[in-house]
């Protein structure tokens, strides 16, 4: 009776574990094709991770501007896309680390078989075991993938603001190529007249080709400018595609200013001493580090013998019943788990190195943009003042070379000389966006920096996993 009782309960003990097992569902894959158009695209402004862009109305009937494309990054890019199921997976791990391990059931069950005396019974043996080892270990586990979980949320918020400040120099290197490009489409569209005549006087004979090569060379100069310039910027707007998440059939319509942010010396100076304190990167290193020590600790702490204890109720073929408890322990006597203890410890090290070079690398990283920004700084007005004159002597070259005052080699030389120092005002000025955004995203001197030291899970980990629950 005993035996059918104990045999019921685990029974009934199966089945109840059995009703709360997970159910699997296919998960097909799509056609990798982004949206048709960015007004399909909807960009939850509450979820953004700066005070900037959350206040910001996200409009693209008229174009998008600097703010608007860094906000449709950050909600459609799928590179983030795949950072934030990363902390989905980290949430998964810590939450699996906390969990109790199962106990174990055994029973056997031996039946006399052929001639036995009167009397003889049926024999079990029937145990449930439950592992303490495990338990040794938890708290350090627990520690260590909860502090996985925050560097990956760390992570995922840098992968953020990096995403921010590469939209941002995209745009502007999109809007400074196009002027690019019109700049040369102008020069090429002056020289043509100045071309035709060439080829009338190559053909009548009043010039000779080592007389015209100048002029030959001037077109085909620029023309082999503009094919360059044409191809940087089609490679440009194939990597805003590829950040935004949009088809290359997707139009582009960039709208407003480039985008422009000018650090202060003083303030990069005084971010970059508390540096370690808000970048999400520098925490998130200091997460892996912190997770690590407890990896070390759970692998100390687990070559301690493990113990396993249990309840053990048997029965004999004579029907004399016994109950009881098994108790066993592993013996470190070869093993002991210093192999995993040197692998751990050595792991510590590591991180510990990779953070001290990260930070040695990004202060200098930090003090090579400033100081190209103040050398940016000196040239621009220079060379501002260079290309005004020379578009002023271009103007002035004009008028006299249309009244036949000025010979055409000249000419050519002053608009070549005025083409050169245009493209190079607006090589300046693109190059010294590009150093400033990437020193602002550096020393993140962002609002809402603090919001990379608490606990809290990112608010885009949190809406895609409530809209896979609303499914």
């Amino acid at each position: 009776m005993r035996t059918k009782v104990f045999a019921c309960v685990v029974v009934s003990t199966i089945a109840t574990a059995l009703g709360g097992c997970a159910t699997y569902h296919a998960l097909p894959l799509d056609n990798g094709r982004g949206p048709s158009r960015v007004a399909d695209i909807t960009v939850p402004a509450t979820s953004l991770p700066t005070p900037e862009l959350r206040a910001y109305r996200f409009d693209p009937s008229n174009g998008l501007d600097a703010t608007e494309v860094a906000m449709l990054a950050v909600a459609n890019s799928p590179q983030l896309r795949v950072e934030r199921d990363k902390t989905g997976v980290a949430n998964a791990q810590a939450y699996a680390a906390g969990l109790l391990p199962d106990p174990s059931v055994s029973y056997e069950h031996d039946r006399p078989v052929g001639s036995y005396p009167a009397g003889t019974t049926s024999a079990f043996t029937a145990n449930l075991a439950f592992d303490l080892g495990n338990l040794v270990t938890r708290s350090a586990r627990v520690k260590s993938a909860r502090a996985g979980a925050r560097e990956v949320d760390l992570n995922l918020l840098w992968s953020e603001w990096q995403t921010i400040a590469q939209a941002r120099t995209l745009f502007d290197r999109v809007l400074y190529l196009r002027k690019l490009v019109a700049r040369l489409q102008d020069e090429h569209l002056a020289l043509a007249p100045m071309q035709a005549a060439i080829a009338r006087a190559l053909h009548s004979g009043d010039l000779t080709y080592d007389s015209a090569s100048a002029g030959l060379n001037a077109a085909s100069d620029v023309g082999n400018q503009l094919g360059d310039a044409q191809r940087q910027l089609h490679q440009a707007e194939q990597d805003l595609h590829d950040l935004l998440g949009l088809d290359a059939s997707v139009p582009l319509h960039l709208a407003g200013a480039p985008f422009t942010v000018d650090p202060d010396p003083a303030e990069v100076l005084l971010a970059l001493q508390d540096m370690p304190k808000r970048r999400p990167d520098l925490l998130a290193l200091q997460a892996g580090y912190a997770s690590q020590q407890q990896k070390l600790r759970a692998a100390i702490l687990a070559q301690f013998p493990a113990i396993t204890v249990g309840f053990v109720k048997a029965r004999d073929n004579s029907n004399i019943s016994s109950a009881g408890f098994s108790i066993g322990l592993s013996l470190p006597l070869f093993d002991g788990n210093r192999g995993n203890i040197a692998i751990e410890r050595a792991t510590r090290q590591q991180l510990h190195d990779e953070y001290s070079a990260r930070l040695l690398t990004d202060r200098n990283d930090i003090q090579r943009l400033a100081a190209d920004l103040a050398s940016d700084r000196g040239q621009r007005a220079a060379l501002t003042a260079h290309a005004a004159q020379l578009a002023a002597a271009r103007a002035a070259a004009e008028t006299n070379y249309s009244a036949g005052r000025l010979d055409w080699p000249t000419y050519l030389a002053i608009r070549a000389n005025s083409l050169a120092a245009d493209t190079a005002l607006l090589a300046l000025d693109a190059n010294t966006h590009e150093a400033a955004i990437a020193l602002d995203a550096l020393v993140g001197n962002w609002p809402d920096a603090a919001l990379a030291g608490n606990d809290q899970k990112h608010s885009f980990a949190k809406d895609a996993k409530n809209a896979k629950e609303s499914r």
